[in-house]
């Protein structure tokens, strides 16, 4: 068994500016490798203050450029060139977290990149057509070179290792290549922990980022017509077009701090989650909670939520769907023990065993290609 604590190990991440279910991967392997540097695009301290654990961050020369700390989007063309011209020779082992152009790291042989991949690039694949129509016809040059250019660049970890049964099968269609899978850590045990419940009674509650592709106004437009409460906790773009739509039994929360998502979790009803997503840390944490999740069934959804059993997943994508998923939900009876248990199977414990085990035995295969 290979001892890692002896390997010279690097982190690389698309960019450090910013907190979300990437960044909880990347402190969960920096439990694992405690001594290894993270290298990034940008890095914004302001806004990246779990980062301070890591013994350095590394950014490229893109941290220099105007606005780039905080707006990467300017520099789209500039991006591959930045990671390209990263040096990690001293190195034995490469991990790349990525959903863009960190998997582009050039390596020599004898350094190992492992890509912990979170998504093939999704405005260059799985969703190309649906942000191509966000943007004026003269972007089109960009997306076609980014595009060109992740062709090249989706060949050069020597392994994948995927965050869902999802992403693999994006990854075996868009980069031709097998993958592990390990799915992401999510520290369940916070969520059970007593708290304070909100005001509001027997209410449904949406938790997310109020932006178009998570179709927030789907769900509000179904709750409109619906005489049920809905809490929705988050922000986002369309934050102001969806309180002008929504009726006086959907209450805006905003963003609210740890304690309070966690009360809203262990008081809802149900937590609705009626999108696409990678994979799907918000059904995790409301069945940490004990709570039942009315899903979309694409992506991660379906992997997580157990239809009748730890939720209703919905296979058709329009508000009469998720509608009559809301109405029949008194019908059900789900076992909160039951939902905790499935929770247990996405935990912190379970990730760090199951990725030592999958680096391990990649990592045996690379340097003993003919075993």
């Amino acid at each position: 068994m290979t001892d890692l604590s002896k390997l010279k190990v690097a982190l690389i991440y698309d960019r450090v500016n910013k907190w979300g279910g990437a960044e909880r991967v990347l402190l969960a392997l920096h439990d694992l490798f405690p001594q290894a540097p993270l290298y990034t695009a940008v890095y914004n301290p302001k806004t990246a203050d779990w980062a301070k654990v890591f013994p350095e961050v590394i950014p490229t020369f893109l941290q220099s450029l105007p606005f780039a700390k905080s707006n990467h989007e300017l520099y789209p063309w500039l991006t591959p060139l930045a990671f390209e011209s990263l040096n990690f020779d001293k190195y034995d082992a490469v991990i790349s977290v990525t959903s863009a152009d960190a998997k582009g790291i050039i390596t020599k042989p004898g350094t190992f990149h492992l890509c912990y991949c979170l998504t093939p690039t999704r405005y260059l694949w799985s969703h190309e057509q649906l942000y191509r129509r966000q943007v004026s016809s003269v972007y089109y040059p960009v997306f076609n070179y980014l595009k060109s250019w992740d062709q090249v660049a989706c060949k050069r970890p020597d392994s994948y290792v995927a965050i869902s049964q999802t992403v693999q099968n994006r990854i075996s269609t868009y980069y031709h290549h097998l993958s592990s899978l390990v799915y992401p850590p999510v520290d369940i045990d916070v969520y059970s922990s007593p708290q304070p419940p909100p005001t509001i009674k027997d209410f449904f509650l949406y938790v997310g980022r109020l932006v178009f592709h998570k179709q927030p106004e789907l769900v509000i437009r179904a709750f409109n017509q619906i005489n049920l409460p809905l809490v929705v906790i988050g922000t986002g773009k369309e934050e102001k077009k969806l309180k002008k739509l929504a009726r006086s039994h959907i209450h805006f929360a905003g963003l609210v701090s740890q304690e309070s998502l966690i009360a809203h979790y262990q008081q809802a009803r149900a937590v609705i989650y009626f999108h696409e997503e990678d994979f799907g840390l918000i059904p995790v944490e409301a069945h940490a909670s004990g709570k039942p999740v009315i899903a979309l069934n694409r992506g991660g959804a379906g992997e997580i939520v157990i239809h009748g059993q730890t939720g209703i997943l919905i296979n058709e994508n329009s508000e009469e769907a998720l509608k009559k998923a809301v109405g029949d939900f008194s019908t059900y009876s789900f076992d909160p023990e039951f939902i905790k248990s499935r929770a247990r199977n996405f935990s912190l414990e379970r990730f760090k065993q199951e990725f030592v085990k999958v680096f391990t035995s990649e990592w045996t295969k690379y340097k003993n290609p003919s075993t």
